[in-house]
């Protein structure tokens, strides 16, 4: 099963490298935003909105990551550690994310949890894109349609979540139902079916 998962592709698809590099840029930045707001006395209400947007990009690329892409590179590399550490770099980054959700931004160490939060981000994606990336890229894993049930997924947690990309016509009849349902897996998607039987 390792061989055939293995496969590469020349997909004009983003890749699942980049991808996940993409997100990376986007979440970094929106730290340094933040940064500047506390540096610039900014109104709380900013901070308040600036960091629900950053724990809920984090959130969301923390379950592609685990959902999909660990269990992928686990199969296709040797270096099962890397991708422990980065399990648990997730875990302290969602209790984080969960203390900052409970909090207004004028409460005491507020501000700093934010940049804590991004501290241990950054160590984490300097080791998955020092580390880890070229690992993937050295074992020849199939990294387009990878990216392409990466998107997807993403998409889905957007959409019941209510933000990004996914707000742009992707509603679909019984979606009020789901409600609330955002974090939970749905189904195998027909990607990760395919894979599956590769």
């Amino acid at each position: 099963m390792k061989a055939a998962s293995k496969r590469t592709t020349t997909d004009s698809a983003q890749d699942a490298l980049a991808l996940l590099t993409d997100d990376h840029k986007t979440v970094q930045k929106l730290f340094k935003d933040y940064e500047k707001l506390t540096q610039n006395d900014g109104e709380e209400e900013e901070k308040a909105a600036l960091a629900q947007q950053i724990c809920t990009e984090l959130t969301v690329h923390a379950q592609i990551e685990e959902e999909i892409f660990y269990p992928a590179v686990r199969d296709a590399i040797e270096e099962t550690e890397l991708l422990n550490e980065a399990e648990v770099e997730h875990a302290g980054a969602k209790d984080l994310i969960a203390q900052i959700g409970a909090m207004a931004p004028g409460e005491e160490l507020y501000d700093a949890k934010v940049t804590v939060l991004g501290e241990y981000v950054n160590h984490h994606i300097k080791e998955e894109q020092d580390e880890m990336f070229p690992k993937v890229r050295k074992a020849k894993l199939d990294t387009a349609a990878l990216g392409a049930e990466l998107m997807e997924r993403k998409q889905e947690l957007q959409a019941e979540l209510g933000i990004g990309e996914a707000e742009e016509g992707e509603e679909e009849e019984g979606d009020e139902e789901e409600a609330g349902t955002a974090g939970q897996r749905k189904p195998a998607s027909r990607t990760s079916k395919a894979r599956a039987a590769k």
